[in-house]
């Protein structure tokens, strides 16, 4: 059984409680023995993968893979296109290790994405801007450093698609278990 679930903002990616109230995967009625297929850190949001499947995890997350991920990414300012192809030609260092080349591209027109609680921080001052970014590799908060790297730091971050499968059908917090034809567009690239 594979599950397509949108975490929202603020929730661990585990079963277990570290603090008193802090919101985990239990907090959404899952099905007993299924486990995330990676992670999105608790300030992260989007489309997060379940399964019970020995392997499955292994199977699509493998560095040899170079199984493609998608994030809708807020940055703080305006990304120049020189920092753009630094994000595209990889190379970055993250955490003791060099980023894959990447696809990533600024919407036009940007995205219209429903507000987040707490709300990102708002400066009158410096422009925020919204960029697509497609990773082969996932690295502990990889995005987030690698746009850092570059001078934009992220503000919000929302993975949007898995292979070619779409989250954008489900509601914040809900999930639901994926027809053969929609696990079949997560193998898909």
């Amino acid at each position: 059984m594979v599950l397509a679930f949108h975490k929202p903002y603020g929730v661990l990616c585990q079963f277990t409680r570290n603090e008193p109230g802090q919101r985990t995967l239990a907090d959404f009625g899952f099905p007993a023995e299924v486990y995330p297929v990676g992670r999105l850190d608790q300030d992260s949001e989007g489309l997060l993968l379940l399964s019970d499947e020995p392997g499955f995890n292994n199977r699509l997350l493998h560095p040899s893979t170079a199984h493609p991920r998608t994030y809708r990414v807020q940055v703080d300012g305006t990304p120049t296109p020189e920092a753009l192809e630094r994000l595209r030609r990889g190379g970055l260092i993250i955490d003791g290790h060099r980023s894959r080349p990447c696809r990533v591209h600024v919407p036009d027109p940007q995205p219209v994405v429903p507000p987040r609680e707490p709300p990102v921080r708002f400066r009158k001052s410096i422009p925020t801007t919204w960029i697509e970014l497609t990773l082969t590799e996932g690295k502990n908060r990889q995005v987030r450093r690698m746009t850092a790297a570059v001078g934009f730091p992220t503000l919000r971050l929302i993975r949007v698609v898995i292979g070619r499968l779409e989250g954008q059908g489900l509601a914040e917090g809900a999930w639901k278990r994926l027809t053969p034809e929609e696990l079949a567009l997560v193998w898909a690239r």
